[in-house]
Parts: C-alpha cells; sequence; structure tokens
C-alpha cells in the first residue's frame, strides 16, 4: 500500500499507508512533511501503528518534537487508530490526547470517517 492524497472537504489530506517507515523522530516528521508539501497536502494522516512506543510515553518528548515540527510547517496531523490501551494506561497521555482533540493542528481519532467528519466544514 502507498500513501494516497485525498481531498475532504476542499482540504487536501496526505493519508499514509499503514506499512509505512516508522515515525520515531523529528527527522521522520520531516520525511512525511517534505511528502506533504510536495503533494500540497494541508493535513497528513498517519495510523496510529507506525509511531513507536516513545511517542506515546510523554516524558521522552518525542510526540512534542514531532508535532511542533508539523506546527512549525503549519500542517495538521491526524493519528489515525485505537489507542485507547495507551490511554487507558497514562492519564498524561489521555488528557494530551484530550487537549489536542479539542485543537485545530493535531487530532487522535479512531478512523479516517473520524477524520473526514472533523474536516466538514462548520453548518
Amino acid at each position: 500500500m502507498t500513501d494516497t492524497l485525498e481531498v475532504v472537504h476542499d482540504t487536501a489530506v496526505l493519508v499514509c499507508a499503514s506499512d509505512g517507515a516508522p515515525v520515531r523522530s523529528e527527522r521522520d516528521a520531516m520525511d512525511l512533511i517534505g511528502d506533504a508539501f510536495g503533494r500540497e497536502a494541508q493535513w497528513v494522516a498517519v495510523p496510529a501503528g507506525r509511531f513507536g512506543d516513545e511517542f506515546f510515553a510523554l516524558h521522552t518528548r518525542v510526540a512534542g518534537d514531532i508535532v511542533q515540527k508539523f506546527a512549525n510547517y503549519r500542517l495538521g496531523l491526524a493519528v489515525i487508530g485505537d489507542i485507547s490501551a495507551r490511554t487507558a494506561e497514562s492519564g498524561a497521555l489521555r488528557d494530551f490526547v484530550w487537549e489536542s482533540n479539542r485543537g485545530s493542528h493535531l487530532w487522535f481519532l479512531p478512523d479516517l470517517d473520524a477524520l473526514r467528519t472533523r474536516l466538514a466544514p462548520a453548518s
């Protein structure tokens, strides 16, 4: 499977394949950002399984570093998939997910349909 560009309600989204390279560092984030810019995407949807354990262990600061790269380049990042087992184990992660989902740059969503719904224009 390969990464694809999907236009959702006039928003270009780079939908990353589940079998792509792991996202474990700022350098990996930059690879995704470069690909997104090359395709003129405004959002990048990455399956949760592509992120290493370090991303979800907030004390490592890996998530913060990766998210900051996306923010610096004004790209939205959607982490797609069920992370309920991880949030059940970590109150800090649960709070981070909750706060992120209230914002407009980083979302943790169960599937691509949820992303499509979030990107729909306000009625």
